[in-house]
């Protein structure tokens, strides 16, 4: 069985030094477009109670293009600023609908972004490879072509990132194939519970862990390096600029090593089970913890979740998100004793009740992959999002 989804596709961009002018201009023009569109739309909102459209802002574009002081918004494709007001729509809607915070102001300090859409760019052949044309840019700009697009894009996200790299975003529309089940369509459902750690960046109900590559930790001294030698340059010299450049670049490359590991991961767990159960963490709450604060931003908790659950969707699968009242390790996964809270520091306990020994994250694992025992006419369509109730930790062994 086979569903079309549409899919972003990532590669490298390599600009000449006219294209990089002319991406500039480019970038600062749908930021300064943007900006003044948030600007317009609170104001309107709090002084005049109106809501300005998209619509609205768009002809107030329009306008703004022939006065004498804006008029240089002419000089770039007007593709990509109508998109800015569709993006600042786009995280209005967000908004209002629970999903995000206020929109904030663009920074020209942070990563850059451009999109064109329709006829405002396509890929074409100069001396038998295959190059990106961008509205209003002079010449082809070169990409490296790490794999092939499956579909003609229906638009093109070009960025840059505060480490001076550029990069384009094909969005594609494919056909994805839903995998089989792991023991076979009459099979039992292969059900899996996933702990999240930070010693052990997961854990599987199997027993399995996967240790935490601690991406910041192993660069955390060529990082504090490069740092005081942009404490000791003047800031906004040339010299200073190519440092901050440097800085940038070891940032880059932890996100870059992290989000590898976690595709990786997020891919094999969806390929070799069914159903996966995953706690719902309160990262932000958890962060409160001054000492595990920085070791909580960088395990990419959020990342995997967000990963698997995008897969789950295109290859069939269910994810379960356990309730987080849900006293996974407290609760004995042999017997269904509730043994109390425990401190971080245990990482193993005995049950008062059987006995049993627990290894702490392997045992919460096993709890949560105890939702096994819903019906499986709740599993009739694999690529549902199940929300489970919360499960009361007084509750008998059965009831689970």
């Amino acid at each position: 069985m086979t569903h079309e989804i549409k899919r972003t596709y990532r590669y490298c961009l390599y600009p000449n030094e006219a294209q990089k002018q002319e991406l500039a201009r480019t970038f600062g023009y749908s930021r300064w477009v943007y900006n003044w569109a948030l600007e317009t739309k609170t104001k309107a909102y709090y002084q005049d109670e109106a809501s300005l459209s998209f619509t609205d802002l768009s002809g107030r574009l329009t306008s703004k293009k022939k006065e004498e002081e804006t008029e240089w918004l002419s000089e770039v494709s007007a593709v990509t600023l109508q998109q800015s007001l569709r993006n600042l729509n786009q995280v209005f809607t967000n908004f209002l609908e629970g999903r995000a915070e206020y929109p904030s102001f663009k920074s020209k300090k942070g990563d850059q972004t451009a999109r064109y859409v329709g006829t405002a760019f396509d890929i074409r052949e100069e001396n038998g490879k295959r190059k990106l044309r961008l509205s209003k840019m002079p010449g082809l700009i070169n990409i490296r072509w790490s794999r092939e697009l499956p579909s003609k894009p229906s638009s093109c996200t070009v960025t840059k990132n505060a480490a001076g790299q550029c990069h384009v975003c094909f969005v594609c529309t494919e056909d994805v194939r839903q995998l089989p089940r792991v023991n076979g369509e009459d099979g039992d459902l292969e059900f899996v519970g996933v702990d999240l750690g930070i010693e052990s960046l997961v854990t599987l109900s199997t027993g399995e862990k996967v240790g935490n590559p601690r991406w910041f930790e192993n660069e955390y001294e060529r990082l504090r390096r490069e740092q005081q030698k942009l404490s000791r340059k003047e800031k906004g010299s040339n010299n200073w600029e190519r440092q901050r450049k440097r800085v940038a670049k070891v940032h880059q490359r932890i996100q870059d090593r992290r989000k590898d590991f976690i595709e990786q991961l997020t891919t094999r767990l969806v390929e070799s089970f069914d159903v996966i159960v995953v706690e719902n963490l309160a990262v932000k709450n958890m962060q409160q913890n001054g000492k595990l604060a920085r070791h909580i931003g960088q395990a990419g908790w959020d990342q995997i979740v967000r990963r698997l659950r995008d897969k789950c969707e295109w290859y069939g699968r269910t994810l379960v998100i356990a309730d987080k009242w849900f006293p996974s390790s407290q609760r004995c996964s042999e017997c269904g004793h509730v043994d109390g809270k425990k401190s971080l520091d245990v990482r193993d306990w005995t049950c008062s009740e059987c006995r049993t020994h627990h290894d702490r994250d392997i045992n919460a694992a096993k709890n949560r992959s105890r939702h096994r025992k819903l019906s499986r006419a709740e599993f009739k369509h694999p690529d549902s999002w199940i929300r489970p109730t919360r499960l009361k930790s007084s509750a008998p062994l059965d009831e689970w």
